[in-house]
């Protein structure tokens, strides 16, 4: 046996490979980001013949699996839940075809939300797809259910979906292992058009049978032990009892020890859909009340039938948005506890006290910011200074934080940067107004969902510049390997598509290539592009930034270092803090002068032109 400490996205990982998955796709996202990765660092050393992708985006990943589900090979995507919303047209029509080989589809959820634009619950998507969920409690969990979902999936025909949530996802556990071994199935795809290509009629027929599959799976769901079950025994009668599901089961479980409180019965749900209505019954039977716990939303509470019985949510126990945090989750305890007449686990109110201790600390609050030497940050300030009063749309990236810079207006999801900048023409436009538009999208993010929109907006005649912020790698998510530079997740080369050569198969005719490092250039033609798209011969014109990133792509990104120093030029303006905000910018508030932190600087020299009064300076 071997063992190591992993990521619960490591831990998945190895559990697909465990269990035998060929074929596994994704797009990069907090929290799935490392699964992919951890598979093929696993897979590398065991050197197995798995098939392993970062595809364009979460559609094109989902389809990838599911041609290889449907040749019988065991095949899986990842993702995060908005994501599953980019796949979630294949993911509903395939489960109504349904599949040969195992199809599994881990969707990791963001209850905070820490790193994502909504808080949304996947187990509501798998229920619209009625899809088969399972709900891991731990990262130890989470790689076993992975093995279950495949067998549940080929049994039924059916894709599951397995659901971690963020503190499953970036949790640590030993995880213990044996060698992996190699299991190739071969490819077969047997033509059955009347389900592969089925029409409209058939599909009703796919409906009737996945409805039918639904029951047999409750029925299994009763009683698949571990991951549902009740402490409850024949005859026994509580004032309380708890449903968990996911992350708060565990949590509860171990409140429970900790205080010795034999006294509440848990019921666990661990695959709480399709609904297993026997096993629910029989706890629901045994309790005066019941306290439903789960991330995000309310699919346990919805599901659960007798309301009069039934806190959660719905009744103001739990909180309706949040991460369910232990010191929270100790909270609702205690209060569910009080008003069922039972003692409370302790009479400490952990969040209150938590709360208390971080607001003594007298912490400065920090805002997240681009990095320093970050090539954005050097093209937003351009954007800024060539169209100063434009209307910025923005997307979903590192780029996001072009927010403090005061160059993104709008951030809906990702590709909204375009449509966003097109619909905002087009109302402006309507009333005679030709309003300046200066959109911002990362490659990444172009590459994902982007090319549609600047068809849509070319086709419409839609007037604005777009800037493509291209730093040559997908940096928020990991530094995963970028599209236009040619490698492949594991290491293979790929062949390198130029954004160039996209933009120009959208339709634009203007396009121009800068590096924001050089401002004053970067700015100059920022306003030709601006100038060209409002004039007569006009149209979308897009600008493509593109410096490497100063993280992933150091020694590219910094050829040569500057090291500066502010002189006492400076007269605590305050531009470079509210216009560049680097973080190696410190504003001495006894001298009431910027310096520059050493230590945090990267040396990239942009800010020797930013500054009004020529304070930045090399070190002569």
């Amino acid at each position: 046996m071997k063992q190591a400490f992993l990521l619960g996205n490591g831990a998945m990982a190895l559990g697909l490979l465990e269990a035998g998955c060929q074929v596994l796709t994704s797009y990069p996202g907090t929290p799935s980001s490392e699964i992919l990765p951890e598979t093929v660092r696993f897979a590398k050393a065991a050197d197995l013949n798995t098939v392993i992708e970062w595809s364009v985006n979460e559609k094109v990943a989902f389809d990838n699996a599911f041609a290889a589900a449907i040749s019988g090979k065991r095949a899986a995507c990842c993702m995060k839940m908005v994501g599953l919303n980019v796949a979630a047209d294949s993911f509903m029509s395939a489960a109504y075809i349904g599949n040969i080989g195992g199809l599994v589809v881990i969707s990791c959820d963001d209850p905070g939300p820490h790193s994502s634009q909504t808080e949304q619950d996947s187990r509501f998507m798998a229920r619209i797809a009625k899809v088969p969920v399972l709900d891991p409690a731990s990262p130890q969990e989470a790689r076993a259910m992975i093995k279950t979902a495949f067998e549940i999936s080929e049994e039924f025909q059916v894709p599951v979906m397995v659901r971690p949530a963020i503190r499953i996802c970036h949790a640590r556990q030993n995880i213990s292992y044996e060698e992996l071994k190699s299991n190739l199935t071969p490819a077969v795809f047997k033509r059955e058009p009347t389900r592969w290509a089925s029409t409209p009629k058939f599909r009703f027929l796919q409906h009737k049978a996945l409805n039918e599959k639904h029951l047999k799976i409750a029925e299994k769901f009763n009683t698949l032990v571990p991951y549902n079950r009740h402490t409850i025994q024949p005859e026994q009668s509580f004032a309380l009892g708890i449903v968990v599901g996911g992350v708060p089961s565990a949590v509860v479980s171990d409140l429970c020890a900790e205080f010795n409180r034999t006294d509440i019965p848990l019921l666990k749900l661990g695959a709480p859909y399709p609904f297993p209505e026997g096993l629910a019954s029989q706890f629901m039977d045994a309790c005066d009340r019941v306290l439903v716990i789960e991330e995000t939303d309310t699919v346990i509470e919805y599901m659960l039938r007798d309301r009069h019985k039934t806190w959660g949510r719905l009744t103001g126990h739990v909180p309706m948005e949040g991460e369910l945090v232990p010191e929270k989750i100790e909270s609702i305890l205690n209060q569910a506890l009080v008003e069922s007449s039972l003692p409370p686990l302790s009479d400490t109110d952990s969040t209150k006290a938590g709360f208390a201790l971080a607001a003594s600390l007298d912490l400065p609050i920090r805002k997240p910011t681009l990095c320093p030497g970050c090539p954005h940050r050097a093209s937003f300030y351009a954007i800024r200074k060539a169209v100063p009063k434009a209307i910025y749309p923005s997307d979903i990236g590192c780029y996001t934080l072009g927010s403090n810079l005061g160059g993104v207006d709008t951030v809906l999801d990702m590709g909204a940067g375009i449509t966003l900048a097109s619909g905002f023409w087009h109302a402006f436009h309507q009333d005679g107004e030709d309003k300046p538009i200066v959109a911002t999208m990362g490659d990444s993010t172009f590459f994902h969902s982007g090319t549609t929109g600047l068809i849509n907006a070319v086709y419409n005649d839609a007037r604005f510049v777009l800037v493509i912020l291209d730093n040559g790698i997908t940096a928020m998510t990991g530094m995963q390997p970028a599209i236009t530079q040619g490698l492949r997740v594991d290491g293979r080369k790929g062949n390198a598509i130029a954004l160039e050569t996209i933009v120009k198969g959208c339709g634009v005719d203007y396009i121009q290539v800068v590096d924001p490092y050089d401002i004053d250039h970067t700015i100059d033609e920022i306003k030709k592009a601006h100038a060209w798209a409002l004039s007569p011969e006009g149209g979308i014109a897009v600008i493509i930034s593109r410096h490497p990133c100063v993280i992933g792509l150091r020694d590219q990104a910094l050829p040569e270092i500057f090291e500066v120093e502010i002189t006492d030029e400076c007269d605590d303006c305050g531009l470079c803090h509210l216009r560049f905000e680097c973080p190696a910018m410190v504003r001495n508030s006894e001298k009431k002068k910027t310096e520059i932190n050493p230590v945090l600087c990267s040396g990239c020299g942009v800010c020797l032109h930013i500054c009004p009064k020529h304070a930045v300076q090399t070190v002569s």
